[in-house]
């Protein structure tokens, strides 16, 4: 991952464009425009996301909650609008934690910063819990309990931060390999289930319009269960912005990486709704007791195509959900490095160390890690703990992406594009106002109800460590906090 800069520091194609930031390289710039949106992609992982929400929308919002997917997919497309333009502008690893830094003030950069972290932190545990529960143990016909859930998710998580720590590319070919197996299993799994509904009967086309076992009364009022039923979505397609997080490490950034934004969420997008309207058919009869199946989308695989597909199927959706917490440690790991770069975290110079240009950075990497194994010692013996996580994972980066859409508009006017930057034109504006309404919807969805209590919870609970971080920040590293890297590009 080389530093951006604009001195000619890495390679010409790319860092020319760049703007000034006064950062050496530490890593080699390697990803491609493939390897860009394949980062992007495999942290949306429409296989992650609806294999382990599926039957929490089945509970809360009935069949028909699965309508609110190309909703979601609208405003996260006009979210990703936004992000791309500050992407452009600033293509540096931290996203986030850069952007507010630079365009408003580096406190409030650290909030930024500490929320991200929050964030990644707890999502990847929700996706390594989903690994184990919905995707691992049926394949090795285990029955699930809380301890045994919980055991799995720390090996997990240690073998991906091994992984991230020995080898960039390594770490990248393996997320290639999946991004290219998901794509392949989930469309050709769509055909084959909407073969078996359509030819032999095997499913119940009519599911796409049941509430299951959700009353009637209420079901479309304001928040009410097919509002709810948002969860789908607002889990799946988040982390695109990974992509901004490496973009250090990417070849010709300031264009490549808005593009991969916004490419993965459509890719998905699409891709994920034909999935859901063929896996709701096949559900056929037996919703009810999908309902209360800890693996529905398992079950409806195997009862419309039979167990040696569900088998396959379940083996590529390991992978998927396994790469999807590997680059969300990575990009979380890259979060950490850039604080630490700047001196804004305690033990700064240790959790800045990249031993080789072709490795993570060690400390920060074991850093997030061990955060995110004491996350699930807090859930280890909770039955109901991925519904719990699924909606941490969900309002924490609502909350994120509507400070930064906020960042966005607050800087516009202060800031006129260059030739290179990505720009939206004459729909700025539209884009702007509608990603704004889209994410008032999500954060009213998400912070309301009861349902998302837990999730509540857990914000506030990292607001406050927050603060008794930053107040450690505050009296032993006021300088770092308060002083921006130079703008003038150093020497290589």
């Amino acid at each position: 991952m080389t530093a951006v800069t604009d001195a000619g520091a890495g390679s010409p194609d790319t860092d020319a464009a760049a703007p000034a930031t006064g950062y050496k390289p530490q890593f080699a710039r390697t990803l491609s425009r493939f390897e860009s949106f394949a980062v992007a992609f495999s942290f949306i992982s429409i296989t992650t996301g609806l294999f382990t929400t599926y039957g929490t929308v089945l509970g809360s919002a009935g069949p028909a909650g699965i309508w609110t997917w190309p909703l979601v997919t609208l405003g996260t497309v006009l979210v990703a609008l936004v992000y791309g333009m500050l992407a452009s502008r600033i293509p540096i690893s931290g996203y986030s934690y850069q952007w507010a830094s630079r365009l408003a003030s580096p406190v409030l950069g650290w909030w930024f910063g500490w929320v991200s972290f929050a964030f990644l932190a707890i999502v990847v545990v929700a996706v390594d819990y989903g690994l184990t529960q919905v995707a691992l143990f049926p394949l090795l016909d285990i029955t699930y309990t809380a301890t045994g859930g919980a055991i799995g998710t720390v090996i997990v998580l240690l073998l991906q931060m091994s992984l991230i720590i020995w080898s960039t590319p390594l770490t990248t070919k393996i997320n290639n390999l999946a991004v290219g197996a998901e794509v392949i299993a989930m469309i050709g799994l769509t055909v084959l289930i909407a073969g078996a509904v359509l030819f032999f009967g095997k499913g119940d086309w009519s599911n796409l319009g049941s509430y299951g076992t959700i009353s009637a009364d209420g079901y479309y009022g304001f928040l009410g269960p097919f509002m709810l039923s948002a969860l789908l979505g607002a889990f799946t397609l988040v982390g695109w912005e990974s992509a901004a997080n490496l973009a250090e490490e990417t070849h010709n950034p300031k264009k490549v990486v808005p593009q991969a934004m916004v490419r993965a969420i459509l890719l998905s997008g699409g891709i994920g709704m034909l999935f859901l309207i063929v896996i709701t058919a096949g559900a056929g009869k037996n919703v009810a007791a999908l309902t209360a199946d800890s693996a529905p989308v398992a079950s409806i695989i195997e009862s419309t195509v039979g167990s040696a597909v569900a088998t396959a199927m379940l083996v590529v959706v390991c992978i998927a959900i396994f790469a999807c917490g590997l680059v969300i440690m990575v990009s979380n790991s890259r979060l950490v490095h850039s604080m630490a770069r700047d001196g804004r975290v305690p033990f700064a110079e240790t959790l800045s160390k990249v031993p080789r240009p072709t490795g993570g950075p060690t400390f920060a990497t074991l850093t997030v890690a061990l955060a995110s194994i004491a996350i699930v010692t807090v859930f280890a013996g909770n039955e109901d703990a991925l519904p719990q996580l699924l909606g941490a994972g969900t309002l924490m980066p609502a909350i994120l992406y509507a400070g930064t859409v906020a960042l966005f508009i607050a800087t516009r006017g202060k800031y006129t594009p260059a030739a290179d930057d990505f720009q939206l034109g004459k729909w700025e504006k539209p884009v702007v106002v509608g990603a704004v309404l889209w994410l008032v919807t999500e954060l009213c969805i998400f912070m309301i109800p009861s349902d998302f209590r837990g999730a509540q919870q857990y914000a506030l609970a990292t607001l406050v460590v927050g603060g008794l971080l930053f107040a450690v920040v505050w009296f032993t590293r006021r300088e770092q906090l308060l002083t921006q890297p130079s703008l003038e590009a150093e020497e290589l």
